[in-house]
Formats: structure tokens, sequence, C-alpha cells
């Protein structure tokens, strides 16, 4: 599950607060043939730029097992070594299946909800087209109004008419590692059509399908940076300038109103409530790799300088605590409510925010070895390796665990291992535990997408940390 963002509305004179929550170029990926199709940003002439790159290749959707003949060996060199057990077959595999659920396309949704469809093009002119979206789970509380349309005729797709800017992020990141060029294009429209619509330069935290109607225009910073990351990505695998052009508008934004000036750590969104006399920090926002990507293309920002203090801070943190990092934090350095009000009796735990972060620092240290994020994922596998004595198939991994048992207790409840979590603590043994990663790597590549409409969120974090733990996360050259 992921919380973003609450609302205020004024009923009868009194505020209430809405939590609004979801749940719980590749080796051998497919490689789409392009086309001709020039796609520019709006007031620009696309003459001078390069195609991009589009297709309709079909990706396969078989969960069949792979043989073992075809594995993949991991790269090697600058890389981080992969467990021997790495077969980048499975993730192209765990992709496919995410993609036949949960992604869809505008051309879709006009016939999904052919009432809304009637004005798709107020967002959707032909600049912004072909266009594809990343769905969220149903919504059954506040945002269940915003998120359903009843005259539609697919009973899954009742309650799913929303899509959150983390999920284009990710989507477009996912895209960009299988290969993957339409699906890639089709949801960089989505941004860039939602955030000229919404006179924003940052995507707008939640919208409706392809629809006009505002849900909330505030920014969730995890987001934005996935988007610009994505783009750079792609602009030094294509070339095209347009990539960069947008990626440099959206990192502008972030340092403007995403980092805090005072000490470079980096806000959870551009509202006045995250920022204030004493921020609220989310720990799972903080992507390295993004912001070496910065630095490099944006030298007129302290990027590097966001870098170092996110890491001092994490370290602060973690090192203060049982080893596990808690959902939310202040500048101190000390587990916090949110001010949106999603964690109050979960912001202690190593939860729905965390289970992201051995991702975010895993994917560093594979592509650059930072000191930093060995001894962050070391103290991570040190931590589980315990409680789980050694064996990544124990129960352990279930547990959501406390930053510190004097603030709050462990999350004992589960009875199964989350998929997102099996992947979150097979991605701490990246950092030299190779009888750990070889064997959660296997047990990782045995788990399929649940395909669910509430399985958005572990869904789409199992198909990313199989492509990064299965090879398919292949770096560009100059990067």
């Amino acid at each position: 599950m992921v919380c973003k963002k609450i609302l205020l509305p004024v009923l009868i004179g009194s505020a209430f607060f809405f939590g609004a929550c979801g749940d719980d170029a590749a080796p051998s990926a497919p490689n789409p043939t392009p086309s001709s199709t020039v796609v520019p940003l709006p007031g620009l002439s696309s003459s001078s730029f390069a195609p991009i790159p589009m297709s309709s290749t079909p990706v396969p959707t078989s969960s069949a097992p792979v043989p073992a003949s075809s594995a993949t060996p991991a790269p090697i060199g600058t890389y981080a070594p992969l467990a021997t057990t790495a077969n980048p077959a499975f993730a192209v595999n765990h992709y496919a299946l995410w993609k036949s659920f949960h992604f869809t396309t505008e051309e879709q949704e006009m016939i999904t909800y052919p009432t809304l469809a009637t004005e798709f093009n107020v967002v959707f002119p032909a600049v912004y087209m072909p266009a594809g979206r990343v769905v969220w789970s149903s919504q059954t509380g506040y945002y269940k109004s915003y998120c359903s349309d009843n005259t539609t005729t697919v009973p899954n797709m009742k309650t799913r008419a929303c899509t959150v800017s983390e999920g284009i992020g990710y989507g477009m990141l996912l895209a960009y590692f299988n290969g993957d060029d339409d699906t890639f294009l089709r949801l960089w429209n989505y941004s860039r059509a939602f955030r000229e619509y919404s006179n924003r330069k940052l995507m707008p935290w939640i919208t409706q399908s392809f629809h006009w109607t505002e849900v909330d225009n505030s920014s969730a910073t995890d987001a934005d940076e996935d988007i610009a990351t994505a783009l750079i990505l792609m602009y030094f695998k294509s070339g095209n300038a347009l990539y960069l052009q947008d990626a440099m508008s959206l990192i502008n934004a972030i340092w403007d109103a995403e980092v805090n000036p005072a000490n470079l750590l980096i806000y959870s969104g551009d509202e006045d409530m995250w920022k204030g006399t004493n921020p609220v920090y989310n720990l799972s926002y903080f992507s390295p790799v993004a912001l070496r990507l910065f630095a490099i293309v944006d030298v007129a920002h302290n990027w590097t300088g966001v870098l170092n203090a996110m890491y001092a801070y994490m370290q602060q943190v973690q090192n203060a605590g049982t080893g596990v990092f808690p959902d939310w934090s202040d500048g101190a350095g000390n587990a916090i409510k949110p001010a949106n009000g999603s964690a109050n009796t979960t912001y202690w735990q190593f939860n729905k925010e965390s289970v992201r972060i051995p991702w975010r620092i895993a994917w560093d240290y594979y592509w650059y070895q930072d000191a930093r994020a060995l001894a962050v994922l070391s103290t991570l596998n040190s931590f589980i390796s315990k409680k789980a004595s050694g064996d990544p198939n124990n129960m352990a991994l279930a547990v959501n665990y406390s930053w510190n048992l004097a603030v709050g207790a462990d999350y004992t409840s589960n009875t199964v291992v989350p998929s997102q979590w099996y992947g979150a603590w097979c991605a701490t043994g990246i950092a030299g535990n190779a009888t750990w990663l070889s064997t959660c790597t296997t047990g990782l590549n045995a788990k399929v997408p649940s395909l669910t409409t509430q399985s958005y969120f572990s869904d789409i974090l199992l198909t990313m940390y199989s492509a990064l733990l299965n090879g398919l996360f292949v770096r560009p050259a100059g990067v």
C-alpha cells in the first residue's frame, strides 16, 4: 500500500482529513521496431529532432517457467555482481504479466469509459497521442467518487479510473529497461498532457483516466524523480533532445519546489504541509541514481550536495534505530507522523513506504558501488538474516519491523510474505551476501504478479525488483 496526500474538504464548517491509499536496453527484452513518428512538445518544431521510436510489438503473456539454459550472464566490470541464479527472461515475463493487467491505453479507455471518453481530447489533443496509463487499485474510500465510473461494462475497471504519478514513473522505468518504447512514449505523453493541462511543471499526483477532472494537482517527489530519470536514460540511449528538454524542465522544478534549501534534503512534495519549521521526510523518496543523473545534465544546481546530504541523513536515521527505517522521519532523524495523516499507526515501522528503499539503494550499488549504499544494505541484510536464521524463505520476512521498539511495536499479523517485501529483502543481499541473494532470487523468480484490482503496488514493485535482480537494469553509455 502507498499513501501520498490528503484533501481537506470543508463540510458543514469542519475540516476532514482523508488518506489516499492504494494497495498494499535489456539484453533479452523485447526490442520494438522504430517508426518515423515525432511527437513534439507544444510550441516546438519537430524538424530539428530525431524520431521517437514507437511500436505495437506485443509482449508475451505466458507465465510458464523459463529454462535455466536461457539465462544471460549478469553484466560485469562496472556492475556489482548479481546472483548466479539471475535470469533476465523471468524479469521480461514478470513485466509482460504486469503490463497485461495494470497498463491501459487511451484507445482502450475510449471503450472502457465511453461517457468520460467524450472529453478525453480536452487533455489529450493529437500532440499528446498516443497515450497510456498505469491503473491504480480499486478505491473504496474518499477517492471512490473520483476513481469510479459505473457506466462502464468492464467489471474490474468500475473503481479503477484513477492513476497516481508514482505509477507513471515506475511504468516509464520498467518500459525503458524492457525496451518497450511504445509504452514509454504513451506514459510520457500522459505525464506531459496533464502537466500542460494543469499548467504545472510537476506531475499532479493523482489523475482520473484521460479526463480533465482535477483530483489533486499537488506533486509527489518520488514520481517526479522517476519520470525525470527515465527521460534522461532514454535521452542517453536515443540521443533525442526532446527527452532531455523535458527532463530539464522537471529537474529545475524539483530543485525549486522539492529540495529544502537549508539542508539539501528532499521534501515529500511541493505543498507547504511538507515543509514548515519541522519538515517530515520519506527516505523511500531518496533516489541516488536520479540525483547522479541530475548532476550530469544539470550543472547549475548542487545535486551532488543533495546526494551527499541524503546519504548522511539516511545513515543517521538507520544508525539511531534497530537497523531498519521508519516510513517517515523528521530533520533530527526521529520517526514522526506525516502531515497527510496516512500513517498515524505505522509511521515508525519499516512498512508500506520503506519497502522501496532497498530497490533504490541496491540500484545505486549495482551501478556505482557507492560505499554508503553498501553500508546501508549490509545493515539491512544483517538485520533480516539474523531474524530469518539465514533463510530468505523464512516468515520473518513478513514482519514490518519497528525502527525503535520504544516508539512502537513490530507489525506481525501478516500470514504470508508479500511479494514486494520478498523482493525488498532479497535486494539487500547484493551488498555481499551471495548465498542469500542466490536463494532469494530463485524464490523471486518463482513468484508471479497477483493481477487483482487491489494488487497495483505489490505487482509493480515485484516487477521492479525482478528487473533489477535479474539484470535488466542495463546502464546506457554516458551515465
